[in-house]
């Protein structure tokens, strides 16, 4: 199974929860476990306002989200001077703001920037996706056919594996 979104957002504040709640929503109906939909949300949540802070001059950014099977990549695309996230400095315990960067490498399973010289910054997150028994999305997963068949051959008597 595969299924993507991808929106094109102003840089403003008020498009955050827009496309955390498109893609919580999203999610949700495919039956992701909630854990996992809260730590997804939260990443990108800090990637968007890390875009909106930072990122320059253009006024828009674009979001993309994939799933493909259980890995959900998202991807924060700005067009600013990008950065090097190298250089940025660990925020103290007691910071109120400069933690973004920590909190998405400890809620991805994967995080990736590139900078585009003088095209922006890109930040790539990863993260496995687990479940809920039940889920939509279930039946569409790619190791999903063999499970049908040898549930198949089982209802029939002929399956030799189980």
């Amino acid at each position: 199974m595969e299924a993507t979104i991808a929106l094109r957002l102003p840089r403003d504040a008020a498009s955050v929860p827009l496309i955390r709640q498109i893609l919580e929503a999203s999610l949700k109906t495919l039956g992701v476990e909630p854990q996992i939909r809260d730590d997804i949300e939260l990443m990108l949540s800090e990637a968007c306002s890390n875009v909106i802070r930072h990122a320059g001059p253009s006024d828009e950014y674009t979001v993309s989200a994939g799933v493909h099977n259980d890995l959900c990549t998202i991807k924060v695309i700005d067009t600013g001077g990008g950065f090097d996230p190298r250089k940025v400095t660990q925020a103290p315990d007691n910071a109120e703001s400069g933690r973004g960067l920590q909190i998405m490498r400890a809620l991805a399973d994967d995080v990736r920037f590139t900078n585009r010289r003088e095209k922006g910054a890109v930040v790539c997150l990863e993260k496995r996706l687990r479940f809920a028994p039940g889920a939509a999305a279930r039946p569409f997963m790619a190791d999903s056919g063999l499970a049908a068949h040898h549930a198949h051959q089982a209802v029939r008597g002929t399956d030799n594996s189980l």
